[in-house]
């Protein structure tokens, strides 16, 4: 990583030793762009398909989340400081591969490229991070006055469940971002984790959410609705795990995204070959515990790997029910343009087979405009409590408001939550 970050393109996916049995890889690391595409929401489908048809090997890069106004009849207008496209890949000089013990490099000079990434300590030198002044698009009674406004238009029958999300941001904002990157897949590993460079701007991934992978005939949406925190003991661990595990309200809210994931994956999928291969997995990480489904189906034969993201995206979980309503809804009620958060970043391969991730638990840094930002939501359903709701939203934000405390307080390691909050200049504003 050391040595990639010398590029002004690198795209970093890291497995972080999970368990996955879709995974094709633990790491792989995208290096310079010999091809690439910026598109925005208008024919951005249309103009990545004529990059992969001119470039059949790795490609990689992300979706952004209003991608949706070209695929619906939506528009965003919301506050957008961070001014990335909808869409961005590339097509790289170098692809470097890490498989268990076995190290694979693409690209011209590989010996050369391998004694030079040798020669690069992966004790990487801290950097003196400026204080941040960190803010929120809500005040907390805002933010629960929302909550109660969104649950009157279930109420109504207008949508089922949605996902509305805030951000928390900081203007003049000097960081480092690969620093901040490994020292946030460090508190916070997760299974697709990620870090992403394209000329002075930044996405710095710790997510655990599968979008949608294809495998052979094979794709496999992994949705995740349903947040626990973790317990101090391993009898409470265990004890929070079973209360999620048989916790209502989550488990409406998971059914319901299942359901909206296989109607999403019926435009894809060979007739009646949608079904769901895990319904209300659990699974920990360091931070909380997830209710994870996974939906799988057989790809028609007529439908390209691009048709396939096309037809799903955004994600389900990132959206809510109906779908098209729901996010025509949050565009009302949110203040801030999603932009690449509740996007995707990933990869499409040689072989046909993709693979991307929710950007969830995610920095986004424009370096130019010194803007730093991250979003969290939560699912709002007719019996949400709009404070339990704001606490989620927190809790989901732990590990990056604990490597923000650590470049604001370099003295100090916050890992208590309320005490960071207490300590930090965190300032709210409407």
């Amino acid at each position: 990583m050391l040595w990639a970050n010398k590029f002004d393109v690198v795209c970093y996916l890291d497995s972080n030793n999970f368990n996955d049995p879709y995974s094709k890889f633990d790491t792989l690391i995208a290096i310079g762009a010999k091809n690439e595409l910026a598109a925005n929401a208008g024919n951005a489908f249309e103009q990545l398909t004529a990059l992969r048809l001119a470039n059949p090997g790795w490609i990689t890069g992300f979706f952004g989340y209003d991608l949706k106004n070209e695929l619906e009849q939506l528009t965003s207008a919301n506050i957008d400081e961070l001014k990335l496209p909808d869409l961005y890949f590339f097509a790289p000089e170098i692809l470097v591969i890490i498989r268990g013990s076995e190290i694979e490099i693409t690209g011209e000079n590989s010996g050369e490229i391998f004694e030079a990434i040798e020669l690069q300590s992966e004790n990487y030198p801290s950097k003196k991070t400026e204080k941040l002044n960190l803010q929120s698009r809500f005040t907390k009674p805002e933010y629960t006055n929302t909550v109660k406004k969104i649950q009157q238009h279930i109420s109504r029958g207008d949508i089922y469940v949605t996902n509305f999300c805030q951000e928390f941001f900081a203007e003049n904002a000097e960081i480092d971002p690969l620093g901040v990157f490994l020292d946030l897949n460090n508190v916070s590993p997760n299974p697709f984790g990620g870090f992403f460079k394209w000329n002075g701007n930044y996405i710095l991934s710790a997510s655990p959410e599968r979008f949608l992978a294809k495998r052979g005939k094979k794709l496999i949406s992994q949705p995740i609705k349903g947040t626990a925190k973790r317990g101090k003991t391993a009898e409470e661990d265990e004890a929070i795990k079973q209360q999620l595990r048989n916790h209502t309200k989550e488990l409406q809210e998971n059914v319901m995204i299942v359901d909206l994931v296989r109607n999403d994956l019926t435009r894809a999928a060979k007739k009646g070959s949608v079904m769901t291969e895990e319904l209300f997995g659990i699974y920990s990480f360091n931070q909380l515990h997830q209710m994870i489904s996974t939906v799988v189906c057989e790809i028609a034969d007529d439908i390209s790997p691009i048709d396939a993201i096309k037809y799903t995206f955004p994600m389900g979980s990132m959206t809510g029910a109906p779908k098209i309503s729901a996010m025509r809804l949050m565009e009302q009620y949110e203040r801030t343009k999603r932009g690449v958060y509740s996007g995707a970043m990933g990869y499409f391969s040689p072989d046909g087979d993709f693979d991307f991730n929710v950007v969830i638990r995610s920095l986004i840094y424009n370096l130019a405009k010194k803007y730093l930002s991250f979003q969290v939501g939560s699912a709002i359903t007719y019996h949400a409590d709009a404070e339990q709701e704001y606490e989620e939203c927190l809790l989901k934000a732990k590990a990056i408001l604990e490597v923000l405390g650590r470049c604001q307080f370099s003295a100090h390691s916050h890992t208590d939550l309320r005490a960071f909050r207490e300590k930090s200049r965190i300032r709210f504003y409407t």
